[in-house]
């Protein structure tokens, strides 16, 4: 299954880096004077001029999702720091192996705390960088739990393939009061994509991401409401 996650997302690329290969050697094997040898030879130098060129640190992007909640900040709050456990997910992106929130924890309070989100497949690590009760909780994330799980007979499978192409680096949530002692809250995640090329991969990161802030938020909502209204 991953392996046809992967083969689908990578298609497109691999389709454009193919077909100036293709139309070149259309047109070495049609030329009717001269050896081909000068074709030939940019067409394999070409490669080594791309890796050649300096390579450059991968940017930083940011997905922002919202929800308004009918509790007030205070309630919310409370279930930002830490929230339970999450029902079995639904969605099937989830389903096909990629990393699900399940709960979050918290050791300590306060800037310097540190809040662990566990995911299916461990466990993201996030130093608290911001408290602002009731306003703003942020933190840096200095370990991360693998994207996706293999799919194997074996019980513990971890592919190098699936390490170090994509890191979350800094999180937030924001509260914001609303009439009707109502909160709108926002989940802010950072990350880096360290594919080439960005441009492409960032839009299913993006995806992936505001995914798994679907997710959390959306389980926020319910437990607030369901304690400010029970």
């Amino acid at each position: 299954m991953e392996g046809a996650v992967c083969i689908a997302m990578a298609f497109p690329i691999a389709a454009l880096l193919a077909l100036p290969g293709a139309i070149l050697g259309r047109a070495v094997a049609l030329r009717s004077v001269g050896p081909p040898a000068r074709a030939g030879l940019a067409a394999l130098l070409a490669p080594l001029m791309v890796l050649a060129s300096p390579r450059q640190a991968a940017p930083s992007h940011e997905v922002v999702t919202t929800v308004d909640i009918d509790a007030p900040p205070a309630v919310v709050w409370r279930h930002v720091v830490t929230f339970p456990e999450l029902p079995p997910p639904r969605e099937w992106l989830f389903r096909a192996g990629v990393a699900a929130p399940l709960r979050a924890r918290i050791e300590g309070t306060g800037v310097g705390a540190t809040r662990y989100c566990d995911f299916t497949t461990g466990s993201f690590v996030e130093p608290i960088t911001g408290w602002e009760e009731n306003r703003r909780l942020g933190f840096d994330i200095t370990a991360q739990a693998p994207p996706m799980r293999e799919w194997s007979p074996y019980a513990e499978v971890n592919p190098p393939h699936l390490a170090g192409y994509f890191r979350a680096t800094q999180g937030e949530f924001r509260l914001s009061p609303l009439p009707g002692n109502r909160t709108h809250l926002e989940g802010r995640t950072r990350y880096v994509v360290d594919m080439f090329p960005q441009s492409y991969w960032t839009l299913p990161a993006d995806r992936l991401v505001t995914a798994i802030h679907r997710r959390v938020l959306r389980h926020i909502k319910a437990v607030a409401e369901e304690e400010d209204h029970p």
